[in-house]
């Protein structure tokens, strides 16, 4: 598929996206947002996929919504365009293998919603992260589900309600970001992440993502339920008993691409 917004990239069962709308500050429109919908997809459903890194040209990783895409929306079209969105951060957790957010520069409003969204994150040092709806007159209300998840309550509410920047390393012991590296190490400490987070049986890697966020959320009792019945299902799979018997045979397991 040719895409206007992103270009995508491969090597080694690593899948590379890259937001590519520098001029605009790779700003979310309506058109860039189903493009990152599909290239997510697509690269879900190749067979040699192993990881997927959200990456961004330029020097400013998103500046949230375009508005010059929203500002003369009615509120139908406005629904719409938030429906894709939403749409767009749900599949980055429910695409089966790991997405690492890879943030070269500043991430704010719905870019910040993106890196929040993404399973796992590396920094820049000079990356910065703002929710600023709340220096202004329009509250950044769908950011706030993610980040909220990642940083919980106070944090969350601080970041909204001054709408104030936090850096790479404020963001890191908040738990927005799991790295915080040198720019000219980024791209490698980004890799090095995602082939690590997908290495072992690609089967069992989708199934405990989707179990964590099924669970992540739930009250204790019904968490572990769930969890409960997924590790006993999947301990009857072939990769379960191959994860059993290797480490029983003191051997590394051995699991086919993909299931």
């Amino acid at each position: 598929m040719r895409y206007q917004h992103v270009s995508v990239t491969g090597d080694a069962g690593l899948t590379t996206i890259t937001m590519n709308r520098p001029e605009r500050r790779n700003a979310l429109s309506e058109a860039h947002m189903r493009e990152l919908i599909a290239a997510l997809r697509a690269a879900a459903d190749h067979p040699e996929t192993r990881a997927i890194v959200l990456a961004a040209a330029g020097a400013v990783f998103s500046a949230g919504h375009d508005f010059a895409d929203m500002v003369e929306r009615d509120l139908d079209a406005m629904r719409r365009l938030l429906a894709v969105c939403t749409e767009l951060m749900l599949a980055l957790q429910r695409v089966p293998q790991p997405v690492v957010a890879r943030v070269q520069g500043i991430a704010t409003a719905a870019g910040c919603q993106l890196v929040a969204s993404c399973d796992l994150a590396v920094a820049s040092e000079s990356a910065r992260f703002a929710t600023p709806g709340g220096r202004g007159g329009w509250f950044c209300h769908t950011p706030m589900v993610a980040v909220a998840r990642a940083v919980g309550r106070k944090r969350a509410l601080e970041l909204v309600l001054t709408g104030d920047e936090i850096d790479a390393q404020t963001a890191l012991a908040w738990g927005l970001v799991n790295r915080v590296v040198p720019a000219e190490r980024l791209v490698e400490e980004t890799e090095a992440l995602a082939r690590a987070a997908s290495r072992g049986s690609l089967a069992s890697k989708a199934l405990g993502k989707r179990t964590f966020y099924d669970t992540v959320d739930l009250e204790i009792e019904a968490a572990y339920a769930q969890a409960c019945e997924a590790m006993a299902t999947s301990a009857m799979t072939p990769d379960g008993r191959e994860a059993m018997r290797s480490f029983l045979e003191k051997r590394p397991g051995v699991y086919p691409p993909r299931r």
